[in-house]
């Protein structure tokens, strides 16, 4: 059973950057896609970034492509968001996740991170 734990959320202004990292334990994190997810207050889940278990080729949401970056090490079992020039519209809870696909549909992953609370000002 993988446990995953997010870190890295917080309070940052606009245009800032944040760098979050997930944890992984209990099983193969190599073995395993990693996704990146947010949810904003009476918003749907939206799709981040995914990065594939193997080439580590990464896919990224409209909204965010060009600002933030997903990467991950092995050898550490941790996957990594990093957040550039953020803005308000990206204050959200950020979630990650592991499955068999680098995909953009949430139902595909099997485990999931608790969150963390990204809050950007204005």
């Amino acid at each position: 059973q993988e446990r995953l734990v997010e870190s890295g959320g917080g309070l940052v202004q606009a245009g800032d950057s944040l760098r979050l990292s997930c944890e992984v334990s209990g099983g193969p994190f190599s073995n395993y896609a990693m996704g990146w997810f947010r949810q904003a207050p009476g918003q749907e889940r939206e799709f981040v970034g995914t990065i594939s278990a193997s080439s580590g080729t990464t896919h990224y949401g409209g909204s965010v492509k060009g600002r933030f970056t997903i990467s991950r090490d092995n050898a550490k079992n941790t996957g990594y968001l990093q957040m550039n020039s953020l803005k308000p519209e990206d204050t959200a809870v950020y979630s990650c996740a592991l499955g068999i696909y680098a995909s953009a549909t949430a139902e595909l992953y099997n485990y999931w991170g608790q969150g963390t609370q990204v809050t950007v000002s204005s």
